[in-house]
């Protein structure tokens, strides 16, 4: 450490995010951009990133020592899964808790706009045309949720809640699982697929899972379902999910995530039948930034104290492994 009572945090931000001021004379914070991350992380005791979409991280890692403790402002590790921060002894750290009920909310609200054709309505209110027409329930529907980590269950209860009979798949199988049930194991997903009228992609991305929705994928799920990505971009093979799309069959998409962010705007996707666009926004709502340094901020005082961190990434898998609460209710 810099000295006996005050640790260094480096925050690696453009402008200094809010919610941090009770660290206050409880750390030495240094606000730092990519271009000066290589110079000041070998004298950090600890790394806040809270621009979660960088991709400076491999290459301004000390190659000897580095920071006890990196904290990453989003769900997704998958930027930080580079060997050298692996392999050390660093604790990472992740921001669960704060985007899991956003992002299952926007799952409803997308299943519910394909399913009650809102784009049409929009559109015609627009045109000022008067056009009746008949929508779907999405009531007793069969939704196939793909990650069985918190956002795929809090995806699970939340469209449980709108009717669906909702299977949920995450990467172990569990017959008495004290949220859900029933967990199907990624092997059972094939067989799945083919009774799903949608499939949702809420999966960590992982050696196992890239480009896991790809034309074999689409092309065991009946024709006209619909898919949600709001995992992370490579889990789909968006070349594939295009075709699927172009020739019905696929009955519609909503992706949230893509494999390259922005989307360029000659990307065919802005203009494929039936897919709707979103920004990498299911997440971000009007306390998101609050609600993710609130989560730092705890992490810190049980850092300092010597307690155990929430939220540590196991390094190996890439997520954190899920574990049943005590009480059955995830937070």
């Amino acid at each position: 450490m810099t000295d006996s009572t005050t640790p260094r945090v480096l925050v690696l931000s453009g402008e200094p995010p809010p919610g941090l001021e009770p660290l206050d004379g409880r750390a030495e914070l240094r606000l730092v951009t990519e271009d000066r991350l290589a110079a000041e992380l070998p004298a950090a005791d600890a790394l806040l990133v809270w621009e979660f979409a960088t991709d400076a991280l491999p290459a301004a890692w000390p190659r000897a020592g580095g920071p006890r403790w990196v904290h990453t402002a989003s769900a997704g590790v998958d930027r930080l899964m580079f060997p050298a921060l692996v392999d050390s002894d660093t604790v990472l750290t992740n921001a669960r808790g704060v985007f899991e009920q956003p992002i299952a909310e926007y799952v409803a609200g997308q299943i519910l706009a394909l399913a009650k054709d809102f784009a049409g309505t929009y559109a015609r209110q627009r045109d000022h045309v008067w056009q009746h027409r008949v929508t779907e329930r999405v009531g007793g529907t069969r939704a196939v949720v793909v990650g069985g980590g918190p956002i795929g269950r809090a995806t699970a209860r939340t469209l449980g809640a709108l009717g669906l009979r909702v299977a949920l798949v995450g990467r172990t199988a569990r017959a008495d699982d004290p949220e859900v049930g029933r967990v199907h194991g990624f092997a059972e997903l094939d067989a799945l697929l083919p009774e799903a009228d949608w499939v949702v992609s809420a999966a960590p991305l992982t050696e196992q899972t890239r480009d896991m929705f790809d034309a074999r994928a689409f092309g065991l799920m009946k024709r006209g379902a619909r898919f949600l990505n709001v995992g992370r971009g490579p889990l789909v093979v968006e070349a594939d999910l295009l075709e699927a799309l172009r020739a019905g069959q696929l009955g519609g998409a909503a992706l949230d995530v893509f494999r390259e962010e922005p989307l360029p705007a000659d990307s065919p996707l802005w203009d494929a039948p039936g897919l709707l666009v979103s920004p990498h926004m299911a997440a971000d709502t009007t306390t998101w930034l609050d609600d993710l340094a609130a989560v730092f901020v705890d992490n810190f005082g049980r850092w300092r104290a010597g307690r155990p961190l929430r939220n540590v990434v196991d390094k190996k898998l890439g997520y954190i492994p899920y574990a049943a609460p005590a009480d059955g209710v995830s937070r």
